[in-house]
């Protein structure tokens, strides 16, 4: 079996899981799978891409460089320009907020409480009724 790695300069094997020396263009170089499986890449990893892609490199560039398809590309760059749109949307709390959560809970107990004693009413009514009816007088 012939072993497909690449070696460096120096003719040394690059070792399991070490980082690959970054190209001159300093993107980071192709991360195909040597046996050709498509790679997983991490959230990190895939914004990186998108941030190669904001600061102007083609999409092509970069789709050639990382071994994905530019539909790939374009669909992390669209995620991620939507999480950031929500992350510019969303309203920092406050101490409303907070007071809002905890009056919730408080209803939410209060209403809890007042199921429980309403079916307790019920049970003890139910057990008053027939009784009353067979009482005899003496």
């Amino acid at each position: 079996m012939s072993d497909t790695r690449k070696s460096d300069e120096q003719g040394r094997e690059p070792e399991a899981g070490a980082a690959r020396p970054q190209q001159e263009s300093g993107a980071a170089p192709a991360s195909g799978s040597p046996h050709g499986k498509p790679q997983r890449f991490t959230a990190k990893r895939k914004l990186q891409a998108v941030q190669r892609l904001m600061s102007g490199e083609s999409l092509e560039a970069v789709s050639r460089d990382l071994g994905v398809t530019v539909a790939q590309l374009s669909e992390w760059r669209d995620d991620a320009l939507a999480s950031a749109e929500a992350g510019l949307k969303a309203q920092p709390r406050d101490q409303r907020d907070d007071e809002i959560a905890r009056l919730k809970g408080k209803l939410g107990d209060v209403t809890m409480d007042n199921e429980l004693l309403q079916e307790k009413i019920e049970r003890l009514e139910a057990r008053k009724s027939p009784s009353r009816g067979r009482r005899s007088k003496k």
